[in-house]
């Protein structure tokens, strides 16, 4: 009776420990342009990456272990010559529910994230980034248009992501340790004593970096389009 029990614990902790295999991989939205790994963020020297185009990207491992990306532009309706951007990077692990839900625990300290509004501020504003997720259901399926494997994210509340495509597998990822550590100890048993990075940022601090050139450009692109738009309008009613 009691070998049967401790049997059934161990399958039940084998299951517990099982995560979906057809969600292996890096996936990126239709843009295939934002993508995770050190290609979007270095942990090394803190930097963000900017891509060609917006997007978002998730990758998972095998074991449990996730990574995603974001670059998000926000329109202004009220002022439209002020967009803002968001980069934001977060890691961690995650696990598939019973009921078929995937819980996203990021590693606190290790987010990021990058916000630029030209018109509010002349430096753009990197952060710490914290932000665990719930995804009510999740879908693999090839999409009928584009003949590749998709994955459908529906949100807590059971809205749909925008459509994530296999990018690669095994997925691009940074290492899914801690990399930027809050504390580190020296050799010394008992007497060791620890320090904080100087390169950490306290999760409520702001820090003002100088914009990088890639934006600098992005922001004349932008303008060189009203510009464009406008006087096509302009000479449309003189016409």
């Amino acid at each position: 009776m009691v070998s049967s029990i401790a049997l059934l614990v161990c399958a039940g902790l084998a299951a517990a420990q099982t995560f979906p295999a057809d969600l292996v991989g890096t996936w990126s939205s239709k843009s295939n342009s934002t993508l995770t790994g050190s290609g979007f963020y270095d942990p090394v020297n803190e930097k963000f990456t900017e891509p060609a185009h917006t997007g978002i990207s998730y990758s998972f491992t095998a074991d449990g272990h996730y990574e995603e990306a974001y670059y998000r532009a926000i329109a202004n309706p009220q002022n439209p010559k002020c967009p803002q951007g968001i980069m934001q990077w977060q890691h961690g692990s995650f696990t598939k529910e019973a009921n078929g839900s995937l819980v996203m625990a990021p590693i606190a300290v290790d987010g990021r994230q990058l916000y630029s509004d030209p018109c509010a501020y002349k430096s753009a504003i990197f952060t710490r980034y914290n932000a665990s997720e719930m995804f009510k259901r999740y879908e693999v399926l090839t999409d009928g248009y584009r003949q590749i494997t998709r994955l459908n994210l529906y949100k807590f509340d059971g809205s749909p992501l925008i459509p994530l495509y296999l990018a690669m597998s095994p997925p691009q990822m940074l290492p899914t340790t801690t990399l930027n550590p809050l504390t580190t100890s020296t050799p010394g048993g008992a007497k060791a004593t620890s320090k904080v990075r100087r390169s950490e940022l306290p999760l409520n601090h702001n820090v003002f970096e100088k914009r990088t050139p890639q934006m600098q450009r992005a922001d004349n692109v932008w303008w060189f389009g009203v510009f464009l738009t406008t006087s096509g309008g302009v000479l449309y009613f003189l016409y």
